[in-house]
């Protein structure tokens, strides 16, 4: 039976462009794949005839021969039809072609794959820990001994995973190639291979010591510097020291995580603390000098006369140190007032006597606070 015009198949004119033929093909591809239409040996070879046109006129070199010479002058360039066109071309399509079947693009038409020796090789996996630290700790810096599980390097063989003064051998399914070919309906597709993996070789004498692995599992105890000021959740990473690689390959780090625990007195934002103390009322008023607790020991606060509730008072540089190396932060101080009980009698007439002299009468109701309100809402 003769061949359809490949123009005709595409439905384009002579003279039109590659982005018209690369258009139609998309469209009559999506149309006709057999997915879309299963069982239909129509679909299927309209499918197959759109891909054999697109092969040819997206190739410019082809597409020459064949507006001169028609199908006849393709045979003489070594072209076969539909099993024999460049895969290359069709890169564009992986999104039709490669998802579909099930396979990436580099398997269908065998256009990429990996080929003998062509096994891929990993660095080692990272590994993470977490330290719990005081906020003392992570204030002032600690080190810590800490035990992980790691695959490393087999002693015995050097990671190349068979027994010492053997070598690998020709892989048998795939003949070397690191490919196999199936028939997936009218498609020839090249796939890596199953039991090398793509390397063309095989393993006939593992190593006993790591079972053919490359690795095998130890414990180790590593000592770690946490700097000054980490914060809850900082990542510390340590080059080099997560699982080994493959043959050839480095391996990966370990990241220590720190977890600062909640401290009873502080809180800390960022690089500053802050906390809260108690002072009486006469301290308040009078003002006072009471000793607080640091990170660094004790510290004396002044209090000046006449300080409110909930008025904070800063204290410079006694924060926490930012773990960059720079200034401290600040720990800022809430005052709480607390109010007198159980108040003797000679007490309260001193109260009385303060209350009469500072024109404050404790016994009518106080209506200042409706006038504040009111003053504000004018």
């Amino acid at each position: 039976m003769a061949k359809k015009d490949y123009y005709q198949v595409l439905g384009v004119p002579r003279d039109a462009s590659a982005e018209d033929i690369k258009r139609a093909y998309r469209q009559l591809a999506l149309r006709h794949h057999p997915d879309r239409n299963p069982g239909s040996k129509e679909a299927e070879e309209r499918f197959k005839e759109a891909a054999e046109a697109y092969s040819v006129l997206a190739d410019a070199g082809k597409r020459s021969v064949y507006d001169r010479f028609g199908h006849e002058g393709l045979r003489g360039e070594g072209f076969q039809g539909f099993s024999g066109f460049d895969s290359s071309v069709f890169e564009d399509f992986e999104d039709i072609l490669g998802n579909f079947f099930g396979f990436s693009f580099g398997d269908l038409f065998g256009g990429r794959g990996r080929g003998r020796g062509g096994v891929r090789r990993s660095r080692g996996r990272d590994l993470a820990v977490e330290i719990e630290l005081s906020l003392e700790e992570a204030a002032s810096g600690i080190e810590r001994e800490i035990k992980i599980g790691r695959a490393e390097t087999c002693p015995a063989c050097g990671g190349s995973k068979r027994k010492p003064g053997t070598f690998s051998e020709r892989c048998p399914t795939c003949g070397g190639n690191g490919q196999v070919r199936i028939q997936q309906g009218f498609f020839s597709m090249a796939r890596t291979c199953p039991r090398c993996q793509g390397a063309g070789e095989i393993n006939a004498s593992p190593c006993e010591s790591c079972h053919g692995k490359g690795h095998v599992r130890e414990k180790r105890s590593l000592k770690v510097r946490i700097p000054a000021g980490v914060a809850d959740g900082s990542r510390l990473r340590l080059g080099g020291e997560g699982e080994s690689g493959d043959e050839g390959m480095p391996p990966g780090d370990l990241y220590v995580v720190t977890r600062v625990r909640r401290h009873p007195f502080f809180e800390r934002e960022g690089n500053d603390l802050a906390c809260e103390i108690t002072i009486s009322f006469t301290q308040a008023a009078l003002g006072a000098r009471v000793e607080i607790p640091t990170l660094g020991g004790t510290e004396v606060l002044k209090v000046p006369a006449g300080t409110q509730p909930g008025e904070i008072i800063r204290l410079k540089g006694h924060g926490v140190q930012d773990v960059a190396g720079r200034r401290k932060g600040d720990l800022f101080v809430k005052v709480l007032v607390r109010t007198p009980e159980n108040l003797s009698k000679e007490q309260k007439a001193l109260l009385a006597k303060l209350a009469e002299e500072r024109g404050e009468d404790v016994e009518s109701v106080d209506k200042s606070v409706i006038h504040r309100m009111k003053n504000i809402l004018q």
